[in-house]
């Protein structure tokens, strides 16, 4: 199975309903719309060499950057189209109609006062200078292809931390920046980890010093706002010894009739002792085709956690997974997908257990509403020569209607007798009689039905932050409205 889906996110129905994003304060009702934008750079349409060297021109990049990225377009050209899975999806995907850089600006601004009035005014509308006054401790904000806000709370800039966007990091600290980028996730993982080698831009950069425990979360929110667009942010969080981070990723666009790409890479390395937390909330468009490659490496007595929430896009593909490399390391994935509609949720974990005495967790939760389909796609891996290694896989679905669809694809191989693993799975619909037992006590069929799918995830919506978990089960609620019958 390669890490990533070799996959992308695909068309939506034109009659995709509104729905909230889960990301705290952030309501989807306010995200389906977009403003006429003036572009300073612009790439224009199609994938060649010619693109790649605007982009890193524009950019200013070294000479190194440059041999990358012209390198991984080779990559992706020399890979096929994955022919399993997806393969209906992905034909829609048209490499030529796509514009893969637009910017209005090269720096991002400090202040909201500074951000461009036509940006500026949909990330108020979004909530995001809201948010970061009651409880983050820095935030970016991405625009198309790169940031156009970025602040870290100067009492998190005093110990240390670095958290900027990918571009500036490329720049400002390539000592740190080149000797993890691309080690995680190699260029050729999958033929959509080297298409966003080719042409990435923006994402975060975040490196936490030896010992440092961030208080409060980092948040990155990217937004799409032009049709026909491909945003591919490159995003590496860096946790030295015994030190601690949380961040916290929102994505939407609004809906076009055309469709639109997003194909990430998040890279994250946890040395000696350290945690990192990764929480998304993804709520994207149905006209969005997700691919996303993420992994992190986590050293000997270190953690790290996905906690990852999909909602939306007509196609997902995205299975986050860790690599234990350390003794004693620990790993875990917490995932909830909802698939309304005309709506492919193909979401997983992988866990690779390369050291003694590691643990693995995964925890997935799926629910298919309408016509939609839910896909588990995991993949656990335990070498012979290892001992005292422990995996937990637990994949549970709820079928809303008698058209939804649900799989399960569990890969688990364990080799020798010094291992352990334990994997659990069901399938449950939810019962006439259980909504009508709700109706005889006042609610209608819309609020018994929300209610039902609320306690189905509730014990992993508790796992997210106390904002996003209320918004969470708001768009759930949403997402239920019309879905009954």
């Amino acid at each position: 199975m390669s890490d990533l889906t070799d996959t992308l996110e695909t068309n939506a129905p034109a009659d995709t309903a509104v729905i909230d994003n889960p990301v705290a304060g952030i309501d989807q009702s306010r995200g389906n719309f977009n403003y006429d934008v003036k572009y300073d750079f612009d790439a224009g349409t199609g994938l060649t060499e010619d693109t790649i060297r605007y982009i890193s021109s524009v950019k200013k990049e070294a000479p190194w950057i440059l041999d990358f990225r012209l390198k991984a377009l080779k990559t992706f050209l020399d890979k096929p189209m994955p022919t399993h899975w997806a393969t209906k999806d992905l034909e829609n995907i048209n490499f030529d109609k796509i514009r893969y850089y637009l910017a209005s600006g090269q720096k991002p601004k400090r202040t909201w006062d500074e951000v461009p009035d036509d940006i500026k005014k949909t990330f108020e509308r979004l909530g995001i200078p809201e948010q970061e006054r009651k409880f983050l401790a820095g935030v970016e904000a991405q625009f198309d292809s790169e940031a156009a806000y970025s602040n870290i709370k100067e009492i998190v800039a005093k110990q240390g931390v670095i958290f900027m966007n990918s571009t500036e990091a490329l720049r400002e600290h390539p000592e740190i920046f080149r000797k993890f980028f691309g080690k995680v996730i190699p260029t050729g993982d999958n033929k959509f980890s080297a298409l966003n080698s080719a042409v990435f831009s923006g994402g975060s950069f975040i490196y936490v010093p030896p010992g440092v425990k961030v208080a409060q979360p980092l948040q990155a929110y990217f937004r799409i706002n032009a049709e026909n667009f491909g945003q591919f942010e490159r995003t590496l969080i860096i946790a030295d010894e015994g030190s601690e981070v949380v961040y916290m990723e929102g994505c939407t666009a609004p809906k076009f009739s055309t469709s639109t790409l997003h194909s990430a890479v998040v890279e994250l390395v946890a040395l000696k002792g350290a945690k990192i937390q990764y929480i998304t909330v993804q709520n994207w468009a149905a006209n969005v085709f997700n691919l996303v490659t993420k992994r992190g490496v986590a050293h000997e007595d270190a953690e790290i956690k996905w906690i990852d929430c999909n909602i939306g896009s007509r196609l997902t593909m995205k299975y986050p997974g860790v690599v234990l490399k350390g003794e004693r390391a620990r790993g875990e994935v917490i995932s909830i997908a909802l698939a309304n509609d005309g709506q492919h949720q193909d979401t997983g974990a992988k866990m690779i257990h390369a050291a003694n005495n590691t643990t693995s967790n995964v925890v997935s939760k799926s629910i298919s509403v309408g016509q939609g389909r839910s896909t588990y796609r995991g993949q656990v891996y335990m070498p012979k020569h290892l001992k005292g290694c422990k995996n937990n896989t637990e994949c549970d679905a709820l079928l809303i209607n008698t058209n939804s669809r649900t799989d399960t694809y569990p890969a688990i191989t364990v080799r020798g007798d010094k291992n352990a693993t334990q994997h659990e799975a069901s399938v449950s619909k939810v019962s006439e009689e259980q909504i009508f037992y709700m109706q005889q006590r006042g609610l209608t069929e819309a609020q018994a039905m929300s209610l039902a799918v609320n306690g189905f995830i509730n014990d992993l919506a508790s796992q997210f932050p106390m904002e996003y978990s209320v918004e969470l089960k708001r768009l759930i609620d949403l997402e239920m409205e019309g879905s009954v019958g």
